[in-house]
Order: C-alpha cells, then structure tokens, then sequence
C-alpha cells in the first residue's frame, strides 16, 4: 500500500479523540489542584500532631495559643506552598523544551507533535532511531527493524514486514529501515502501559532520594529519644500535662527540618534554571545532584571529541588507488538505504552530488551492531546488483576477489594483506574508513552477503573539536575522568584520542570485553581511558562494571545504540539534535552536544546540590542545639524555657531565612569534586556543633537568671532573642568551607537573614509582645547578647573547620571529598 493511499486523520477528530480517550501517557500522573497542594504540606504527620495539641488547647481555654499554633502551621504550608509552586512552573517549562514527538499525517500533511498528542486511528511515520509512540500495525515497511527487549527480553532487533500481523508497540525503538504505522492504542492502553502501571509504584529511588530517605530516619531517631526525655522530665516536674504535651510537639517541629522539601526542590529548581541559561536541560530534579556525583563520564569520541561533521575526502580502490567506481557503488548503496540520516551516508551524497539513480529496490538488509555492514539488492538494466558498505574487517571476509586498475582477482591471503595496507594507513591518520562491496547476480533468490568483489574504500574526516583537549582537562581537574567507548577502529580511536589529550597508550577492543567476567572487567574499566570496536551491549556491560566499582557514571551518546548505555548509566545525557530513543533515555538533554556544556552542568548540579547541604547541616547541627538546651532547661528549671508558641514562632522565622540558601553562592572549592551523601558528615556536625550551640545557650540562662535575676517572661523573651540571633546568622559561618569574611553570601541571603534578625530582636517591642508572651528587654542583655553570639559566631568557625579538615583528608565517602563508595547509590 502507497503512502497516497492512506487514510489519515483531520485535526479536528485527532483532539476529539485526544479528549476522548486521553493523553498518550503509558502512566498518567494524578493531577493536584491548586488547593489540593496548597493543603499537602498540612498531612505531614508533625503539622497533623500540631493541629491536634492546637484544637486540645482550645478546648481547655488556651484560645490564644491554639490560634498561634494554627496560624505557625498555616504561614509555613503557605510558604511551602508559593515557593515550590513558582520552582514546578519553571520546572514544567524547561522539560517543555525536551518533549518526546512524533510524525504524524494529519490533514494530509506530515507534522510533528508531541508524542502526548498521538490518538488511536493516527498514521506515524517510524524512521530508525525513532521511539515507537503507541501501539499499532504496519502498512509500509522498508527494512524495518524494531529493537523489543524492554517488552520480550530478547536482545535482537525484531524484522517487521507489512500487515496486520505485524504490529509495533509503545516503549519499543526503531534499530534500522522506515515505516508508517496505524495507531491502535495509546497510553495505558498499550501493553508497555498495562506494565508501567505495575510498576509505577516501585521505581528505583535516585541516589539523592536514597540520602534523604536515610537523613530522614536519623532524624525521626533523635526526634523520638529527645522529645521522650523531655516529656517525661515535664511530667516527673509536675507541670501541667497539655502544656508538656504542646512543648514536647514544638521540639520535635525545632528538631524537623521540615522545609526540606521546599529548599531541596527550590535549590534543584533553581540549578536547573541556571542549568538551562547554560543549555542543559533536566528532565528530572533528582538528576541534578545526580550530575554533580559524576567521576566518571562516558562517551562516543564522535561528536565529543571530534566536530561530528564527517567529510568524505578519498576513495581508493582495493589496493589505495584512486578510484571513482567505488564512489559510484558507494552512492547507490547511501542513496536506496532505508532508515534515519546516517553523517555517512550524508558525507557521500553531499559529495557526489550527481543525478538519482534508475534502479530499483529489491531487498535491503539493514545495518546492525553485529554484522557492521549494510546491504542493498538492486534491479537493473544489468541484472542484480548487491551493494555492501561497512567496516572493512566486516566487509573483506565475505569477500572472495577485489577490484583493482579495472581487473577483478582473486583475494588470497597475500592479496589480503596488501588489501589491508590502505585502511590501516588512513586509519592511522585518524580517518573513518569503509569498505565496499558488490555482487552482479542473475536472479534476486536470497540476499547472499558471500562472495562478492572487493571494490575498494571510503575515507572520512571528523576533525577534532578546538576545545576538546581543554574540556577533558577541565573535567579531570574537577574530578571527572572521561573514557571513550567507540565502535570505530583502534588506530582511528587512538589518532584522535591522543590529538586531544587523552590518554591512547592503551586501547581496548570489544573482543578483550567479551573475554572478560564482570569484575576483571570493572578493575580494567578503571585504568583503561580508551575502548573501540565495542558493540551497544559491551558499552552497557562497561558502564555497568564501573557502576559496580562504586562509581558514578553519566554516559554522552545520542545515537540508536547509545539507548541501552543511557539507561545503564547513573546519569544518561544527550543531545537535542539525537536520536528520539536516546533523549528519551536520558536523563539531561544537552542543546549543544559540547563536553565543555556538560562541564559547566555538572558544576551547577554540585552547587545545587551545596545549598541543599548547607540547609541540612546548620539545620540539624542548630536544631540539635537547642532541643538539648531545652531538655536541659526542662529538667533545672522550675518553669518551661519557651511556650509552646514561641518554640514554633522561633522556628517559622528560623525556617523563613533559609529559604533563600539555594540563591547563594557556592565555595570553588565544592565544586572541584563529585559530591555524594555522607550521613557520617551530617551525624558529626550534629553532634558536635549542637552542643556548642547549647553550650552558648547554657551561658544565656546563667546571665538571664544570674545577673538579671529574670522572671519567667524576661527569660522567654531573652532566650528567644539569643537563640534565633544564633542560629540564623551561623549559616554565614557553615555556608562557606574557608573564612566567611572572604566568601560572602548572596544578596537574598544576606537580607534574608538579616531581615529575621531585626524582627526577632524588635517582637518584644512590638504591639505583638503581650501576645506572643515577650517584654522589653534591658540595654545590658542586649549588649552581652551581642558579645555572646559574637563569641559564638568565632567558636563555631574554629570547629567548622576541624570537622571540615577530619572529612577533606577521608580517603572515601564524604561529601567534602566527593569519593564516591556503594553505599546509598541508585
């Protein structure tokens, strides 16, 4: 069946079915209204136990300070609420620019949509490298390969004829040839739909997912042995239980670093609007910090290391003379093959530019990553001719003659190895060679890829990219190795290889990889910089050997055979101008396929991934501080250190000045490592910098009861003061690795905390104090105030630095150092 005579859709019925049966999303997310998320933050169980104690103080009375705790609950969700809904819509915008499509004939034209917008009834035209959209069945097929192991298991490609028994499904990929297919099914409708909606409850968490998971269970583990001493030493004081009670909930929110969701999500986001002014697109936050783990990137050397612009400059015959008859069979077999644009097959048309061919296409028998040729059968006035081009050491063995100075001889073993002379010699020079092959046959019975006449080579010229050599450096100085896995030979791998600064004293061949188990691989894996004539599945079983030797890998391809290692790899990156089933493997879609764009992404992804850091360590190492000064408070003395609404008032300001940390600016010195999860790191800041923090506090209640000889209020409102001064202003200490006077905080920052600061020290004279339970403060508190959190601010800075100097010298798993281990990797 002709394409002419296919009947396609109108635009009109393809959004009238689109409305009727849906999005063409295998598995469609539950969309939240704006209320609906505005109230999420509110079912986290902390907020639920709040609101409870609030609605048990009202009933007792304590109107006052039920409505102080609903109103701390509501000003928190809300604030959670706008700052992670601006960072979504942002979010929501960027992944706009990497959306799946397809081609589709509506109207009677071809266009593209997105691949969302595909509807059963569709025609979808499949090139090689195309992502099957939907579910359907084949009317025109050329050469059409479908690669199903993600629905069968089976690692080869699948050949699909034309016909209602033939049928391609959603989540498949295109390997070679071209076809159009009539859509049956979309979304969850479609077999990869019935089992992504299986398996969409257990997706494997992302590294960044794993270390919050885990923070998250440290904490709730301090939470539960702190707020049960201090209940129970409340009660053994005798003091009134819904009071206990409301005090020990208003701990355990001091301990909670609950707006952690909303500075990691506004810290990614934020990374990846940088990210993307910078031409880096993340499909996915958890990816960010994931990038900026990377120690090992992999990678094609086309593209990478060279322009990936292919210029065809000789052509020999068999012996490396210069021959325009293998130019002309070169052209027949680029111009009749089927499937998506090949540089190659481009390189060749672009420099013949002759008349099209009048032959006819009888067979083809597509490219693959096993044979590493590509055959036509064409019908002429001289009868069959069979055209092969491919890599000459896949070629020259089906070969039983060669074609030289106009005579076709036999190929021995001598004429073999001068045959051989002129690839391995413009190989050496760093070219691309092919060979190429033919076969004059009487009738086409069976594409027979034996015994045909050796016609001579093809030579290509990728030339190396200007700021390749520099970017590779750049990535070794910040702790990123780069090795290339190509499919090219070995002398053209180590031409270009060592041209740019890699290192090409040793190169691996995919024989040696198949020779090897998983580990011998994995230890070869590390020392080795350079593998060529590696197949997909050996690139796979690379990155998956480094994986297992506790790295983490990102891999750069955008071709068909790259989406296998893409999904491999900890990190997948493309390119916007590759392949379909390579972006949609990937997890970072580059607009400028360039090593130094990558760089410059990784390097965002470590900052972004800083700020989060930041936010956890002064965060716990605070909190921690001042649950044990109020444990301790709880104990001696004979009243409550804070109420219950000033524990709570104390810490929405608290938690108000960090949420400006993901603008900060981040220490050059963070970003020259990987940067992973160390739970060891957040555990000794906690331990260390909390009692130091209630050390300073201890110092407060002895001058307040001592020289002030403080009621009850003045000890509320003195220790308020101190402890939100304290632990607002040590981020501009904890923020940097070096002297805080020498790297300073980002404007938002600055004024943020800043600003919680003034407001802090003016609430007890403010019309608010009465309610809030604070009175003015005398002119002596405020100047040895003053002195103390200078005193603190100094302290903090000398211990800051030990603990930074004990986790810079760890030889593995620190987030300071950036050595990656197993522990806690996706």
């Amino acid at each position: 069946m002709g394409e002419r005579q296919l009947s396609d859709l109108s635009e009109r019925e393809a959004r009238r079915r689109l409305r009727e049966v849906g999005p063409n999303e295998p598995v469609q997310g539950r969309r939240v209204g704006a209320v609906g998320r505005l109230l999420a933050p509110l079912a986290n169980p902390l907020s639920l136990l709040l609101l409870t104690a609030a609605g048990a103080s009202a009933l007792v009375g304590e109107q006052v300070n039920a409505a102080i705790i609903v109103a701390m609950v509501m000003l928190s969700s809300a604030l959670s609420y706008l700052q992670i809904h601006r960072s979504q819509r942002a979010i929501e915008r960027l992944r706009a620019q990497a959306v799946p499509t397809a081609k589709v004939l509506r109207d009677g034209t071809w266009r593209v949509v997105p691949r969302r917008e595909v509807v059963p009834g569709d025609l979808v035209r499949l090139v090689a490298g195309d992502p099957v959209p939907a579910d359907g069945w084949l009317l025109v097929s050329e050469g059409l390969q479908v690669q199903e192991s993600v629905l069968t298991g089976e690692s080869l490609p699948v050949e699909k004829p034309p016909g209602r028994d033939s049928r391609v499904y959603l989540g498949t990929y295109v390997v070679s040839g071209s076809g159009v297919v009539r859509v049956t099914a979309t979304g969850a409708r479609t077999q990869f739909g019935e089992i992504a909606a299986r398996l969409s409850e257990r997706q494997p968490e992302t590294e960044f997912e794993r270390g919050l998971r885990t923070f998250s269970v440290l904490i709730l583990r301090v939470i539960v042995f702190l707020v049960g001493f201090v209940l129970m030493a409340s009660l053994m004081r005798r003091r009134d239980p819904l009071e206990a009670l409301l005090f020990s909930v208003a701990l355990a929110v001091g301990l909670t670093p609950e707006f952690l969701p909303m500075v990691t999500t506004i810290a990614l986001a934020h990374g990846a609007m940088r990210m993307a002014s910078h031409r880096v697109i993340v499909k996915h936050l958890p990816a960010i910090q994931n990038l900026g783990s990377i120690d090992v990137l992999c990678s094609d050397k086309t593209g990478t290391l060279t322009t990936g612009e292919m210029r065809l400059v000789e052509h020999l015959d068999a012996l490396g003379s210069p021959s325009d008859r293998v130019l002309e069979l070169a052209l027949l077999n680029s111009y009749y093959s089927a499937g998506a644009d090949n540089p190659l097959d481009a390189a060749i048309l672009a420099h013949v530019k002759a008349p099209a061919p009048s032959y006819i296409k009888v067979r083809e028998l597509p490219f693959d990553f096993d044979r590493r040729r590509l055959s036509v059968m064409l019908e002429g006035s001289e009868g069959y001719l069979l055209v092969t081009k491919g890599a000459p050491e896949s070629v020259l063995p089906i070969c039983s003659s060669y074609e030289a100075g106009g005579e076709v001889l036999p190929l021995d073993e001598a004429a073999r190895e001068r045959c051989l002379q002129a690839p391995e010699r413009l190989g050496a020079l760093g070219h691309r060679v092919l060979a190429v092959a033919y076969k004059l046959m009487d009738q086409p019975s069976q594409l027979a890829e034996s015994k045909l006449v050796l016609a001579g080579f093809l030579a290509f010229l990728d030339p190396p990219l200007d700021d390749a050599g520099s970017s590779i450096a750049a990535l070794a100085a910040d702790g990123v190795k780069v090795k290339i896995l190509t499919g090219d030979s070995e002398l053209v791998a180590r031409h270009v290889c060592a041209s740019v600064g890699v290192d090409a004293s040793r190169v691996v061949l995919g024989a040696q990889v198949d020779a090897l188990d998983d580990a011998g691989l994995g230890r070869l894996a590390e020392d080795v910089q350079v593998f060529a004539r590696v197949s997909p599945a050996q690139k796979s079983r690379i990155i998956l050997a480094l994986r297992g030797r506790g790295h983490v890998v990102g891999y750069l391809g955008d071709g068909i055979n790259d989406a296998p290692a893409l999904r491999n790899a900890d990190v997948g990156i493309s390119a916007a101008k590759g392949a379909e089933v390579a972006k949609d493997a990937a997890d970072v879609v580059l607009s400028e396929r360039s090593l130094r764009v990558l760089h410059e992404g990784i390097v965002h992804g470590r900052r972004a991934f800083g700020n989060v850091m930041k936010y956890i360590l002064m965060g716990t190492s605070s909190n921690f501080g001042n649950v044990i000064s109020m444990a301790a408070a709880a104990v001696l003395l004979p009243f409550l250190p804070l109420l219950p609404t000033q524990v709570l008032l104390n810490n929405f300001l608290y938690d108000l000045a960090q949420v400006s940390i993901p603008t900060d600016n981040v220490d050059p010195t963070f970003v020259r490592k990987p940067r992973r999860w160390d739970l060891g790191l957040v555990r000794e800041f906690m331990l260390v910098m909390g009692p130091v923090s209630s050390g300073f506090d201890l110092l407060t209640f002895a001058v307040l009861l001592k020289l002030f000889h403080s009621s009850e209020s003045m000890f509320h409102t003195g220790w308020f003061v101190e402890s939100l001064a304290t632990q607002t202003l040590v981020v501009l200490v904890i923020r940097t690795f070096g002297n805080p006077l020498a790297s300073l905080p980002s404007k938002p920052l600055a004024a943020t905390v800043a600003s919680v600061v003034l407001l802090g020290m003016a609430l007890p004279y403010s019309p608010l104090a009465g309610k809030l339970g604070f009175v003015p403060l005398p002119a002596g508190y405020l100047l040895i105030l003053a002195c103390l959190v200078a005193a603190y601010l100094i302290v903090t800075e000398l211990v800051k630095r030990w603990l930074y100097s004990r986790h810079l010298g760890r030889p593995r798993n620190s987030t300071l150092q950036g050595q990656p281990d197993r522990e806690g990797r996706a």
